[in-house]
């Protein structure tokens, strides 16, 4: 019985894929069809994959049951995390979510799921992205302070609804957490974050995180054992569509 993760499938059965890399990077080319074969050579039903998000391009439910049904018929249990481009998922939805696919997928938001003796806590994170002003050499000068202070309300968002999820876990007996983002923790410009503190906070002891897409992006935050954490990034190009082995 294992847990497994990844992120950033961006399936599009009913709607228009929005991304220049999906129509022209090879690790792109059939990815659906090689992660349904990696998935249906390591999971067994009784796994869990944790899907760390941007599941589909839909817009709207309806727009994304094709998508959804491709996750639910993968073997084993699936838990989704909420991504930037999930349109079709608003966070105070997500008790109905949870009510429609009942015993097929479940949604992790200001909830927590098990797995062992673990409590699986997320939310969806943010960071800031830019823009930034480099010099001649790639070297970050400065940046927009205007879209930073942006960054920052949804961060302080983020965070209370990250905070739910350790507490809702934390009232049920449980001080094991398993920690998962869809941004990743830090930024370029942070070495640590109040996502990597609230992660120490509460003794998470991993830290699982998506999102940032290509081999120029890959590094980009924190990698490796952290002050005791372990963090490691599961998006699905990095992973070449080979879920990652959490426990």
């Amino acid at each position: 019985m294992g847990l497994y993760a990844i992120g950033d499938l961006h399936l599009h059965f009913q709607s228009e894929c929005r991304a220049p890399m999906q129509r022209t990077e090879r690790v792109w080319r059939n990815h659906e069809a090689l992660f349904r074969q990696n998935c249906q050579r390591l999971l067994t039903e009784e796994d869990t994959l944790v899907l760390v998000g941007d599941h589909s391009w839909g817009k709207n439910l309806a727009q994304c049951e094709k998508d959804l049904e491709y996750i639910a018929a993968l073997p084993g249990r699936k838990i989704l995390l909420r991504g930037n481009h999930d349109r079709f998922w608003d966070a105070g939805k997500t008790e109905k979510l949870n009510a429609l696919y009942a015993g097929r997928l479940s949604f992790l938001q200001g909830n927590y799921f098990t797995y062992r003796d673990y409590a699986l806590v997320g939310t969806k994170g943010y960071c800031f992205e830019g823009p930034f002003y480099l010099d001649r050499r790639g070297k970050v000068m400065g940046w927009d302070e205007e879209a930073e202070a942006k960054a920052e309300k949804i961060i302080r968002r983020e965070l209370l609804r990250l905070r739910d999820s350790f507490e809702a876990a934390r009232r049920d007996g449980h001080n094991r957490f398993l920690m998962f983002l869809h941004y990743p923790p830090t930024s370029i410009l942070e070495r640590r974050s109040a996502f990597t503190d609230l992660a120490e906070e509460y003794g998470a002891h991993q830290v699982i995180y998506a999102h940032s897409h290509g081999e120029t992006r890959f590094h980009n935050s924190i990698e490796g054992n952290f002050r005791s954490i372990e963090y490691t990034l599961v998006s699905g190009d990095c992973l070449r569509w080979v879920p990652h082995r959490v426990v």
